[in-house]
């Protein structure tokens, strides 16, 4: 059923993801995710259930935000990368970039994370995320590298690249006088060690 008939009156209707995204998490506070239903952040938003739906598949969906988008702009900027740059270096700038922060948004993203992080019932939507963002640094990989995403090499820093992020993005939720930034900067000094001497092609 559409709640639009439940929207309060004067609320203008919301008209993007970000405005969305922000009933849902209050409402996500409040309640708890999993006791958050998409009438109650259809309610809140002050859209009906079938426009929710249209801006985001299932509740799922809501902390992930537009990473469809994201991930379009994490194979541009690969794409950009000087093609003299080092492997790892260019992995290392790219994540970077794609786990850039605006300061007037770090609270949200914040709690964001935390729910995919910390929620259970999230673990196994994360995962068909997880599997899409490694295949973009995997593919990227595979190309410098003349081998194909599925080979060991391209695989395996498609799998190093994301746990040192999650990694990253646990300490930072633990540590809030950091940014996420510094410690992913940090941290992705590791694969400068794995891609110094990286396995020999003809082994994967």
């Amino acid at each position: 059923m559409d709640t639009t008939a439940r929207r309060p009156k004067g609320r203008p209707p919301v008209t993007d993801h970000a405005s969305i995204e922000r009933a849902a998490f209050a409402v996500f506070t409040e309640r708890g995710f999993d006791a958050t239903t998409l009438d109650a952040i259809a309610e809140a938003a002050g859209v009906g259930r079938r426009t929710l739906l249209r801006y985001y598949p299932s509740k799922n969906d809501i902390p992930w935000g537009q990473f469809d988008e994201s991930l379009v702009e994490l194979q541009k900027s690969l794409a950009a990368m000087p093609p003299g740059i080092p492997l790892h270096e260019a992995v290392h700038r790219a994540v970077l970039a794609f786990n850039r922060v605006d300061p007037a948004a770090v609270a949200q993203h914040r709690q964001r994370m935390s729910l995919l992080l910390r929620t259970p019932t999230l673990l196994a939507h994360s995962a068909l995320k997880y599997r899409q963002w490694r295949r973009v640094i995997a593919s990227y990989v595979a190309e410098r590298s003349g081998l194909s995403p599925d080979d060991l090499l391209p695989r395996t820093v498609g799998h190093v690249a994301l746990a040192i992020a999650v990694s990253a993005y646990e300490q930072w939720l633990d540590d809030e006088s950091r940014t996420i930034e510094e410690i992913l900067d940090e941290a992705l000094d590791a694969l400068r060690t794995y891609l110094a001497q990286p396995p020999d092609a003809s082994a994967s």
